[in-house]
């Protein structure tokens, strides 16, 4: 990567970071306040006045900021011009939007710039926590302003997983045997983050994720000494005509093939 990527990059994540503040203390100002909800056809799952506010303010920010790049987000209808765009904003305004209805912290505002394919800056942030995640390709992974890195457990340890039960069951015994599950992290960004951060060694993620659930948590779990992967190993490209994906897994990468050899039989979850 150039020196004028770099710059680049650093300067788009200094952007989203701040229209990521924006939009998480507006949606915040919803927090426990009953917003109106509606329920989306495909997948019944809920939408939220505060998630539409919270795009309509990333959206004014960074389209004004960057005409030129692309745009993909949960809340604003498909276009399918993005696919035109080398570079273009991916974003989920509220991820985790169920566990912020229910009045549950775990939520939070997921910003990312994506190139070619793949990430080079990208913001989690999440207010009711007040935790900042950020990271740009060529530099470390911050939270709240400090480096970190993933688990350095190793697989001789116990692993701390976020997984479901009726996934963890059927996985070999001898995996099991060395497997701590942790409770239900409701927004799937923010569980990638705590594979990043090392308090989880590794996730699965069942199929049918989308872009904007993914581009910044995948950003920031990389530069943080880790891997976000389909069960064959490769990693995950966005902005394709399809943006959702089949199972994937996190954990660090000097141990992703020892998940995705316990995961190899869940390929189609």
């Amino acid at each position: 990567m150039s020196d004028s990527e770099k710059l680049r990059w650093q300067g788009d994540l200094a952007l989203i970071a701040e229209a990521a503040k924006e939009a998480g203390a507006v949606a915040f100002g919803f927090f426990n306040q009953s917003p109106e909800v509606w329920w989306k056809n495909g997948d019944r799952s809920p939408v939220s006045a505060a998630d539409f506010a919270a795009n309509k303010t990333l959206e004014s920010i960074l389209r004004k900021a960057r005409p030129d790049y692309g745009w993909l987000s949960e809340e604003t209808e498909d276009d399918a011009e993005r696919l035109s765009r080398e570079t273009l904003f991916i974003i989920d305004p509220i991820d985790g939007t169920r566990a912020f209805l229910a009045g549950q912290k775990v939520w939070c505002v997921s910003v990312a710039v994506v190139h070619r394919g793949q990430p080079v800056a990208g913001v989690l942030y999440a207010p009711a926590l007040e935790e900042l995640y950020e990271a740009a390709d060529g530099s470390l992974a911050l939270k709240n302003g400090e480096p970190f890195i993933v688990s350095a457990a190793g697989p001789e340890e116990t692993s701390r997983l976020a997984i479901g039960e009726d996934v963890l069951k059927t996985l070999p015994a001898t995996f099991r045997e060395r497997v701590r599950r942790e409770k239900h992290v409701p927004s799937l960004a923010y569980r990638i983050a705590m594979v990043a951060d090392g308090r989880l060694e590794a996730t699965f993620v069942k199929g049918n994720s989308h872009d904007w659930d993914l581009a910044a948590a995948d950003l920031i779990l990389s530069r943080a000494g880790g891997r976000l992967v389909d069960l064959d190993g490769n990693p995950v490209v966005y902005n394709r005509s399809e943006v959702t994906h089949k199972v994937l897994c996190a954990a660090p990468a000097p141990r992703i093939d020892e998940f995705l050899a316990a995961f190899a039989g869940r390929r189609d979850s």
